[in-house]
């Protein structure tokens, strides 16, 4: 343990002696200067720091250094009770600092524990109080601003932590500072109560036990009670201070001493108007000259030259400023910033600003916010922070999305419309401008807010510009889940779910699989739509099959029939039906039979021939399933289905393809047609 650690521990069990074993008084005096010194260390420190986390242990080191100064009162009680001295410095204190008086003594403590009880003590109790209550009921608001921030891509993920870890410091932080100012007040208390048994104890027994007069004994225990009572007073006087301006330093921008400094003369023209007020009072009452015209004077002069301070620091502000700015253009690091893509950027005209402006009513960032959310549920990925940003180079309703600096989609807006689209059958009566739904590419039209409710009574659905928008995000970051997986994506995964399942991923990784091969299989499951969320049944398979191959393709495959229940849910439905197109023998035969295998996998050369042949089919299977209104589906043995996916990715890239091990045993399948060739 250091050696700093071991004083703390030290200093504690120093406490606990005090308050049982009797101490002589020079080391009580050392003790006393020991106290003087850290109260006066720590008023220092609470001056000087820039805002209270900086500070963030004086709860606690305002209990012990309590607990001392009592610890203290209690040695030094003892032994004036018992020896009829309590060291140098309370005698000296009784003596030279009161000049041995003991009404001015008592007058000098009273005005001590007036100033720190009803003044200091008062208001930091007060300001810590209304500190905790703010700090926290403000929490949900800076908790959102972050959300905000975050969404925005005005910060990281890692900020983002900080920031939230220190709001809830903060709150930990007042929370305990009302509490705390509790022991500074009962500190006060026991003072008062500690010098009244001292003075009257100490004449008892000077009187009985040592034979004094009474007026000798008062003498006596009065000036060591007195000198105790101020000794102990004036390090907890420092502490109380010390208190209020951590607690009162909510808006500072530097140390006490620049805040001071800084704000109190920002304002030369008051100096003057000060100087002036003085000196007029030196000519008008019969206060001496000698008094008013120096301080007048002083006051004029640093008004004079506080003037011409800031027009001085402000031009060598912008010298630095400026050079400091050509330094950051000459700099590498400005150019290597320029490299950086961000993994989604939302980009629109000056006319859709509204959409993302929360005071003017938008709410775009907290429906990025949820969209994040909800994508985490269904796809089992953190989707990356989605940088939102105007563009003057687009059309004023127009936006455009971006996946790692790649156009992947964009649309247009009228914000002060609806979108209807029909329901199949369109009604003359419902007017507005033609457009096509961004997300699904359905015939749709844009609507007045007094065409809305005739159009939803006709059956058209009828969305506003923000859940338009909304939707084309969400389904756009879907399609391009797989592209958003990167290595240290995968990474993250991994050491989250090594948290509660630490054996499972050891076997894993690094052996025999690499994270470069997890993040693949776990591409290849997303660029299917299938989710990722269930990494501990994704691992528990690749731990299985992972030493008999590295082919990321095959593992892909295992772990599609390992999730068979979640794909026959998300397919067939709370009614355990599903309606597919299946691959008829010969096909099948026709796909095993061109399967190359080599050293680096396997891979499909088929005929040119065949290969567009049973394309054809497929496309002629899956428009009559459309026209049925079915979503449709193709079922294929387990031996063909990445080959049979591979063929249509193409060209059906929303088609998806299930092997027959990829279902349950209680779904029912209904052919809805066959791919086949002659």
């Amino acid at each position: 343990m250091p050696a700093r650690d071991l004083s703390v521990l030290a200093s504690v069990i120093l406490i606990v002696a005090m308050l049982i074993i009797p101490f002589p008084g020079w080391l009580l005096s050392v003790l006393i200067i020991i106290n003087i010194s850290l109260a006066l260390l720590v008023l220092l420190i609470s001056m000087n720091m820039n805002e209270p986390l900086q500070f963030s242990i004086f709860p606690s080191l305002l209990l012990l250094l309590t607990l001392f100064r009592l610890g203290l009162n209690v040695s030094t009680t003892r032994s004036i009770l018992s020896k009829g001295e309590a060291g140098g410095v309370v005698e000296t204190f009784g003596t030279f600092v009161v000049g041995g008086n003991v009404l001015v003594g008592l007058v000098v403590f009273v005005i001590l524990i007036v100033i720190q009880f009803i003044v200091i003590t008062k208001g930091s109790e007060r300001v810590s109080e209304v500190a905790a209550r703010f700090t926290l009921d403000a929490m949900p608001g800076k908790q959102m601003s972050i959300d905000a921030d975050l969404n925005a891509g005005m910060i990281s993920e890692q900020d983002a932590r900080i920031r939230r870890e220190k709001v809830g410091r903060e709150a930990d932080f007042y929370g305990a500072m009302d509490g705390a100012s509790k022991f500074v007040k009962g500190d006060a208390i026991a003072g008062i109560v500690i010098v009244m048994i001292n003075l009257i104890m100490g004449i008892i027994i000077g009187m009985t036990q040592q034979g004094l007069p009474i007026a000798d004994a008062a003498t006596k225990f009065s000036l060591l009670t007195v000198g105790d009572g101020i000794v102990s007073q004036i390090p907890a006087l420092l502490i109380s201070t010390a208190t209020g301006i951590v607690v009162t330093r909510a808006a500072s921008e530097g140390n006490l001493g620049q805040d001071i400094m800084n704000q109190l003369l920002a304002y030369p023209v008051m100096l003057y108007v000060a100087a002036s007020t003085i000196f007029l009072l030196g000519v008008f009452t019969p206060i001496s000259f000698l008094v008013t015209v120096p301080i007048a004077a002083a006051l004029a002069l640093g008004g004079y030259m506080v003037s011409r301070t800031p027009k001085e620091d402000e031009s060598d502000q912008m010298e630095l400023e400026e050079e400091m700015e050509h330094e950051e253009m000459k700099s590498p690091e400005s150019v290597v910033n320029l490299l950086n893509v961000d993994p989604i950027e939302f980009e629109f005209g000056y006319g859709l600003i509204p959409l993302a402006d929360s005071n003017q009513g938008g709410d775009l960032l907290d429906r990025i916010v949820m969209i994040r959310r909800q994508l985490a549920i269904e796809m089992g990925l953190v989707i990356p922070v989605v940088r939102i940003r105007d563009n003057i180079q687009l059309q004023p309703n127009e936006y455009r999305l971006k996946i790692k600096g790649n156009e992947m989609a964009k649309g247009e807006l009228l914000l002060d419309h609806y979108l209807a689209m029909s329901p199949g059958i369109d009604d003359g009566s419902v007017e507005g401008i033609d457009t096509i739904e961004p997300s699904f590419g359905l015939p749709a039209k844009w609507i007045s807010e007094e065409m809305k409710e005739q159009a939803e009574i006709f059956g058209y659905t009828v969305v506003d510009p923000p859940s338009v928008v909304s939707t084309h995000l969400t389904e756009i970051i879907k399609t391009n889940a797989h592209d958003l997986l990167g290595r240290q994506e995968t990474k993250q995964l991994i050491d989250h779910l090594k948290e509660s399942y630490p054996i499972l991923v050891e076997e894993v990784t690094p052996n025999p699989l690499s994270i470069g091969e997890i993040q693949k299989v776990l591409a290849k499951l997303l660029k299917e739509h299938v989710s990722i969320r269930n990494l501990p049944v994704i691992f528990e398979t690749l731990a299985d099959y992972g030493k008999m191959s590295s082919d990321t393709d095959l593992l892909a495959e295992y772990v599609r029939q390992a999730l068979a229940r979640q794909i026959t849910s998300q397919y067939a439905g709370g009614d355990a039906m599903l309606k597919v197109v299946t691959v008829s023998g010969k096909v099948e035969k026709k796909i095993a039979d061109s399967i190359q295998q080599t050293e680096h996998g396997n891979f499909l050369s088929l005929d040119p021939g065949d290969s567009q042949e049973i394309l054809e089919s497929v496309a002629s299977q899956v428009e009559q399933v459309s026209l049925m209104e079915e979503s449709p589906v193709i079922l294929c043995s387990p031996a063909v289905r990445m080959y049979v996916r591979q063929m249509t990715e193409r060209y059906f890239p929303h088609v998806p393809i299930l092997s027959y091990n990829e279902l349950e045993a209680n779904v029912e399948v209904q052919s809805l047609g066959v791919v086949n060739i002659s």
